[in-house]
């Protein structure tokens, strides 16, 4: 078997910038996925040097890190998500209605169709849990009396999505409303059974997919997550919720193993995922929608950080909790790009509007929730963390912490 040179020296080139890129980030306790974006757009097409041989291994790659980031993302249980559920449905409520409504507004002032204004509405309202979840371990805040307030929002904005996307493929394709309500009551008894499906057998599941031996976790559950994504695109789903659906039937020990064998595996990937965000953007093309998009990205940071400082006002948190919170909501990512492969294809205008926008934020908002304040703001409460600065949210939260060293989404 032949493989080309360029295509190994272009791999080794990439995979060694991304190492040196994220170094430098830990360096500043910055995250490094910026500059992924970053990096991606220098070497994409109408970038400085393009790598035209690896191309295809940066796209099939950018697959399988999407999978892994919504499959291996926070551990929750049932409970959990119910405890979520009970304690921050308001807040759910706020977060949609503040940032899917200026993404439909938006939609419409641009002339776009119905699919259009459903999939900017979209790709406004979900926050990236891919840069969130790693952010929140790069800066050492899994402990902050804040920190459950986000990872509930993050998790609800999950089972939303996992009802939105094959609503938003129905819109597209053209469907019916009674097709595209007929995949929403769809979606939704399949997340359903599949939460009790986790709280009743997951730890059947579990054991399945996690034997003792190291190799065969990787193969299993690495071969089953493909799989269950790959049926779920053949019905029209998304393999985003495919992926989200794995996600839920991994709880406690099992999806702490899947976590160990398959982190370094889904931190490559995911490096790789947002290269691939940034290649397949054309700088040239994104010129004439950053205007608009930067309107947009401004205006809908400003009602993140609105979401964040109530959800965290739940939880107890005082001004710089809030604050905190708010921030580390402004990124968006992953589910907009699922977004933008989903119905901006058809419409070259507004996939340069979603790309240009998802790049600003997830570039943006890791430096705002870097410069959120720490000290000097007042509190209104003595403390705004947790009780021994534990390496955990709060058991009443909607999930557990993810790996501090990974780049994992919410479960899914």
């Amino acid at each position: 078997m032949h493989t080309p040179v360029a295509l190994l020296l272009e791999l080794g080139i990439i995979l060694t910038a991304l190492s040196l890129i994220a170094a430098g980030a830990r360096r500043f306790a910055l995250t490094p996925v910026p500059l992924y974006l970053v990096a991606g757009l220098a070497v994409g097409d109408g970038g400085i040097a393009p790598v035209p041989a690896a191309r295809e291994f940066v796209d099939t790659g950018a697959a399988i890190g999407l999978i892994l980031l919504l499959t291996l993302g926070l551990d929750f249980t049932a409970r959990e998500f119910t405890a979520s559920l009970r304690r921050h449905r308001s807040s759910a409520l706020i977060d949609l209605v503040l940032n899917a409504i200026p993404g439909a507004v938006a939609g419409w002032l641009f002339g776009l169709d119905a699919a259009g204004v459903l999939a900017l509405s979209g790709a406004t309202y979900v926050s990236s849990s891919g840069i969130i979840a790693r952010l929140l371990g790069d800066l050492r805040r899994l402990g902050n009396r804040e920190t459950p307030a986000v990872l509930s929002v993050l998790v609800l904005e999950d089972f939303a999505m996992a009802a939105y996307l094959p609503l938003l493929a129905v819109v597209t394709a053209g469907g019916s409303w009674w097709e595209a309500l007929f995949a929403v009551v769809a979606a939704t008894a399949v997340v359903g059974a599949a939460v009790g499906a986790s709280s009743r057998w997951g730890h059947h599941v579990g054991r399945v997919l996690s034997p003792a031996d190291a190799e065969q976790v990787l193969l299993r559950l690495l071969g089953f997550t493909l799989v269950v994504a790959a049926l779920a695109e053949m019905v029209h789903v998304s393999a985003a919720v495919g992926a989200f659906l794995v996600g839920l039937t991994l709880t406690g020990a099992a999806a702490e193993r899947a976590r160990t064998v398959l982190g370094p595996l889904r931190d490559l990937f995911a490096a790789v995922f947002f290269l691939a965000l940034g290649m397949s953007a054309d700088p040239g093309q994104l010129l004439p929608a950053l205007p608009a998009a930067a309107v947009l990205a401004l205006i809908t940071a400003i009602t993140k950080v609105a979401t964040g400082w109530y959800a965290a006002g739940r939880e107890g948190a005082g001004r710089r909790g809030r604050l905190r919170a708010g921030s580390a909501l402004v990124a968006r990512g992953e589910f907009s790009v699922v977004v933008i492969g989903l119905a901006a294809t058809a419409q070259d205008r507004l996939a340069a509007l979603v790309t240009c926008y998802v790049i600003l934020l997830a570039v943006c908002g890791p430096v705002l929730t870097r410069l959120a304040p720490t000290r000097g703001l007042p509190s209104r409460r003595a403390s705004e963390r947790a009780p021994g600065m534990l390496d955990k949210p709060r058991p009443s939260t909607a999930a557990s912490a993810p790996d501090p060293a990974g780049s994992g989404t919410r479960s899914g």
